[in-house]
């Protein structure tokens, strides 16, 4: 699997020094202190890890993350479809 993710790695060009995180996703943490008798089935202690049956593994280079906020556009709005508003439509009073 190591070796998939250096090929991954090698695909997108990313660098030696890059910040890159791996990050485990579609799991779920007990928050619920359930005490010492409870149903084993259904509960769990405060604090345990259950992987769901879709978990999945996040790869992400934040070294490479495009942090800059929306910049106005440096042209006027002319969209293709201009927004027309909804005819108001009368119901007969019967």
């Amino acid at each position: 699997m190591i070796d998939e993710i250096n090929s991954i790695i090698e695909k997108l060009e990313w660098e030696e020094g890059d910040d890159i995180i791996v990050e485990m996703a579609g799991t779920q943490v007990s928050g619920i202190d359930v005490g010492e008798v409870y149903n084993k089935k259904w509960q769990s202690p405060i604090g345990t890890r259950k992987y769901n049956k879709d978990a999945f593994i996040i790869i992400s280079n934040q070294s490479r993350r495009d942090l800059t906020r929306s910049q106005p556009m440096d042209r006027e709005h002319k969209p293709a479809h201009p927004y027309e508003p909804k005819k108001e439509v009368k119901k007969d009073a019967t």
